[in-house]
């Protein structure tokens, strides 16, 4: 049977590699280009790499998906960490509190299809993404 869903524990490095490896896998599976298998993977690192920094543990599920008749990979990204405090700047490229280049979440944003972040301050933060099947 295929697997319809995975998540993976966000608390190291190692685990950022995990969860790359098994979003990378899933859209092998499902049909992706390979093009399209390396910006997903890109981007769930992105993310795998901001709860690791910013929340120190989390968690991403990768999940097949489908709207109507489209066919699409669903990554969602969770934490209980600090929250975002303002949306439109780390949306920004080049901002960055971590003294990085601050291409992580406006770079997933541009590699994938579909992105949506919600934060709470004290609450965490919820990253959406889906890159669909062409």
């Amino acid at each position: 049977m295929e697997q319809r869903f995975k998540v993976i524990p966000i608390r190291s490095d190692a685990d950022i590699v995990t969860a790359r490896l098994a979003a990378r896998s899933m859209a092998e599976r499902m049909g992706f280009t390979s093009v399209d298998v390396v910006l997903i993977a890109t981007a769930v690192s992105e993310v795998a790499r901001n709860i690791v920094a910013y929340a120190k543990q989390g968690e991403i599920t990768v999940t097949n998906t489908h709207r109507g008749t489209k066919k699409g990979l669903e990554v969602l990204a969770r934490d209980e960490g600090p929250g975002i405090c303002d949306l439109t700047q780390v949306m920004q490229d080049g901002y960055s509190t971590s003294r990085s280049l601050g291409l992580g979440l406006p770079g997933s944003k541009r590699l994938m299809d579909e992105f949506e972040i919600v934060s709470q301050v004290g609450s965490g933060t919820k990253v959406t993404m889906r890159k669909w099947l062409r």
